[in-house]
Order: structure tokens, then sequence, then C-alpha cells
């Protein structure tokens, strides 16, 4: 096909429920070879544009007739059903954000990428796993011909996300869609996939419509970006124009949100308020049809640390580096094997909370809160907001334990946190993500902690989300001199939140110290690593 020639051809696409436009006549031309990022919030309609491509929308939904999408030379608006079947896979492709969700967990990945080959292709067995194994080296799947055999819970996460994109390959289609393929992924990990897409484009000429609400992701991959917002196409420009300068208000707000505010948090007065010494924690391996143990996992393999009041650690590294448990062993969610959790307590001086019995560590658990990474299962939704912020109040019996009392309080909580009183009689499904999160920190406040450990608590977030939460966070810090544990894979947000930063790689902490020292000037090849994987964009920024 012509470079000259569009791949796909959207003409005042419009997509409908009832009387309402979700999309509005949203209106562009892509051609071979090109990477097209589609960029705005949860909700903002670009998800509902690729599905409406693929003909895939949710019943209920409908397309307006004067609606153009065009496939190359095909009508796609005039297929039947039965037609777009053979479209689907072969013509046009799509790869999703969560690869564990798109794959059948009971059956072998290489079967699942076969089984394409032999719907569209007609392939026989012997030539369709011959294919799938040249797939699966060319997207860099180490040993292909072996992890054909694998099920997806055997494999990692970024390996998933390349089986995912094999399959999307397999026929090869003229347009590969993907719908946020990097959101779930590790900065490393993403990284190797967003080279691994522009390798695919380069050597195939294929066409990529890229869904995506990360700024910093479409500065690296991108040649030409639309933004939406509410269902209408605000912004269209090719990338260097668009980044240089930006027209529409909404996109300049996006840019501002996307590129992190490098400041300098230094703390008047330190008093240490945690201490972690040589702190370890071990799982069993076991193996067999008894599940006998074989060896210890060690998740967290001699940490130390020291946290002191009003000030935010940022514990940063991949997915299984071990952040998480050390948040939940100093939760005592977890048993530890060896050393210390030392609690700085006004009356009795260090406590050992890793020694305590739970009906000691009862008075302790108020000082010590949690928000975690999705709001939506972290809040009980069968609880009104009210039962929901009141319940620590109530088990830990914090405050006044009158009613009438416990409702102004969370009145007040709510406001504090961006929310408004009325809020109280809902229930969670009826907020947003971003609320939800707002509603998870109204909670962790309400039984006045010293230290709340935040849990990757913005990675389900969109930038702007991001940006107030953030926000939010720092000014409870100034108001109330909260300490923070800040979990977090995004090295992008450790110098908008941190003043001191701890790099986990293998239940090690391999680097540590001030924002400047660990970012500005990383000593350990790993942090460099780290470093070097993150958005040209966010590297612009922060170093």
């Amino acid at each position: 096909m012509s470079k000259h020639h569009p791949v796909l051809s959207l003409s005042q696409l419009s997509i409908r429920i009832g009387e309402d436009d979700l999309v509005k006549k949203i209106t562009f031309d892509m051609y071979p070879g090109e990477i097209f990022a589609l960029v705005g919030e949860s909700g903002s309609g670009k998800s509902l544009t690729s599905l409406a491509v693929m003909r895939l929308l949710a019943e209920g939904l409908t397309i307006d007739p004067d609606s153009g999408i065009r496939l190359a030379d095909i009508d796609l608006m005039a297929q039947s059903e039965r037609q777009m079947q053979t479209i689907r896979g072969k013509r046009v492709a799509m790869i999703f954000q969560e690869p564990m969700t798109s794959l059948n967990p009971v059956i072998k990945v290489g079967e699942q990428v076969a089984e394409v080959l032999r719907l569209h292709l007609g392939l026989k067995s012997k030539q369709a796993k011959a294919k799938v194994v040249e797939l699966f080296n060319e997207v860099g799947i180490p040993d292909a011909a072996e992890r054909y055999n694998w099920y997806p819970h055997q494999l990692s996460g970024g390996q998933k996300q390349r089986v995912m994109i094999a399959m999307a390959l397999a026929c090869e289609p003229q347009l590969l869609i993907a719908d946020e393929p990097t959101t779930a992924l590790d900065v490393t990990i993403q990284a190797q996939v967003l080279n691994l897409l522009k390798q695919l484009r380069d050597e195939r000429g294929l066409a990529i419509l890229f869904i995506t609400h990360d700024m910093g992701v479409v500065y690296d991959i991108a040649d030409t970006v639309a933004v939406m917002r509410k269902g209408e196409l605000v912004e269209l420009a090719h990338k260097e124009l668009f980044f240089e300068r930006p027209r529409h208000s909404y996109t300049k707000q996006l840019l501002k949100d996307s590129i992190p505010q490098v400041r300098q948090r230094v703390l008047q007065q330190k008093q240490a308020l945690l201490e972690l010494d040589d702190l370890q924690v071990h799982f069993p391996v076991r193996k067999g049809i008894f599940q006998r143990k074989v060896a210890d996992l060690k998740a967290v393999d001699g940490v130390t640390l020291e946290i002191a009041k009003g000030e935010t650690l940022a514990l940063v590294g991949e997915s299984g580096s071990g952040k998480s448990t050390i948040g939940q062993a100093i939760l005592r969610l977890v048993n530890t094997k060896n050393g210390q959790i030392r609690w700085l307590d006004q009356k009795k001086g260090w406590v050992d909370l890793g020694s305590l019995k739970e009906r000691d560590m009862r008075p302790y658990r108020k000082q010590i809160q949690v928000i975690f990474q999705d709001p939506f299962s972290a809040l009980n939704p069968r609880m009104t907001v009210l039962e929901i912020i009141r319940e620590g109040m109530v088990t830990l019996q914090v405050g006044s334990q009158d009613p009438v009392e416990q409702e102004a309080r969370v009145d007040k909580l709510l406001l504090q946190v961006g929310l408004f009183p009325e809020h109280k009689e809902r229930y969670p499904h009826e907020f947003s993500g971003g609320q939800r999160q707002r509603i998870g920190i109204a909670r962790a406040l309400a039984v006045e902690p010293d230290l709340i450990i935040c849990d990757e608590p913005t990675s389900a977030l969109d930038v702007s989300v991001r940006a107030q939460v953030l926000k939010l966070l720092d000014e409870l810090q100034q108001k109330y001199g909260l300490s923070y544990l800040f979990i977090t894979h995004d090295l992008s947000i450790v110098p908008t939140i941190a003043h001191k930063v701890a790099v986990m790689q293998q239940g090690k902490i391999v680097e540590s110290g001030t924002v400047e020292e660990v970012i500005g000037r990383p000593q350990h090849p790993y942090t460099r690593q780290l470093l070097d994987s993150a958005p040209s964009l966010v590297k612009q920024r922060i170093l």
C-alpha cells in the first residue's frame, strides 16, 4: 500500500448511548508506518473510538449512521458481523492494557497464538507451531520453543504482553491498536515493549494506533498526537509541534501534570519515627504432590531504613523487588524472619513492633495506616462512604464515639480531601478512580495516624488526577506533620513527593539517600538502569 493512502480513516465518528453522544464527530487519518497516539483521561472516549474501529462496542452503544470508518479500501460500517470476524485479527489487531485478563489461564500460550493462525490462515498444527516460535523469537521471548508450552501464570507481565503482541502480529495486520499496553508494566519492561513496537513498525511498515494517558510514553513513541476530551478531538498535531507549541488549554494542563515538578524538600528538625534494622521476610517455596518446602524465597533480605517525623521516604523498584512486602511487614500483615521494626512511642520510647502480640499491637494500628494501589478493591462496595470512614474510628476507638460527632468529623475529613459532605451517603461505585482514592485517604486520616504507607497510590490514576492526589498528600503532610512511606515503581513522581529515596532490587536496598543524590547522581547500576528506562520527557525534567 502507498504511504500516501490512509490505513485508517475516521470521518465524523459519533458514538451514542440513547440520546447522549459519548464520542462526537471524530475525524482523522492514519498512514502506513505511522504511530498515532490518541491521548486523554479516563472517560474521554479513547477506548470507545478504538472499539468502534473493531466494531466491538458494548450492547446499547450505537455508531451514528453518518459516521465513516474505513480500513484501507474496506468500508467497515458496511460489513456484517460475519465479515468483521475475518477482518479482526487478520487486517486489524488489538492488544490490551492487562495481558493476564486477555489470555486464557488454562491453555498454553503457544496454543493460543496458534489458534489465530489456524483460524485466519488455515495453517496445519505443525506449520502453526513453527510460525508461533518464529513470532515469539521476533518479539523477544527467550527460549521460544520451550515457552510455547508454558501457561500464562508462568510468564512475567512483560512476557505476557509480548505474547499478546505476537498474537496480534500473527496474521500480519495493516493496523495494530494498542490500548494502554504499558500502563500495568514496570518502567524497564515498559521501555522494552515500546522499543519492540517501534522496531516492529520499522520492519513491517505497521500502522499503530497507540492509546494512552501518559505523555512521557507519547513523547518517546508517537509520530502524530491527537488529544480527546469528553468525547471530542481538541488537538491534532505532529509530535514536535505538539510538545513545542500546544494550542488547547486542556493539552497544556495535561503536559504540565505529566512533567514532575522538582522541589527541594528539606526537614527543619529531624526526629526518627520508624527504624527497620536488618529486616528479613522469607516465604516458603513448596513443590510436589505433598507440597514439601524445598527452599525460601527471600522477599525482604536484610533491609535497614529510617523514616523521620514529617518525612517522605520513596521506596522504588520493580514488581517483585520486595517493596510492598516491607509495607506489609510494618503493618504486621506478614511475619518477619529476622530483624526489628522499631517505632517511637511518645510514652514508652522505642518499641519493637515485630515482637508484639496482636493485642499489644492494636494501639499502634491507629498510628500506622495504609493507602492501597487500587482504590476500588480497597473499599467495601456494600458500605457507604460514611460507614467506610467511620469504621476505623469505631474499631480502634479513636475520638468521640458519639455517632453524631463522628458524622461531623467525616464531613470535615471529606472537605479536607476535596470531596463534599453530601458524598457520605453514596457507595464506592458512584465515584471516579481519583475520588475513590480520596476516600481511601480520608479513611486513613480518620484515625489520626503518624505514618501512612502509600502502596502505589497513584499508579491506577490519570496524570491530572495523579497530580491532584500528590498535591493533596503534600498539603496534608504540611498541615499534620505526617510521615509517608511512598512505595512506587514510577521514578517521575519521586522528585514531587519525596525527601529521601531507597532503591530496592531482589529484596535488598541497593542505594539510598536524598532525592538529589539518588536521582541526580546515581551510583548503583540498577538505579541507572531504572533512570535510563524512564521516558525521555521525564528524564529531561528530573535529571
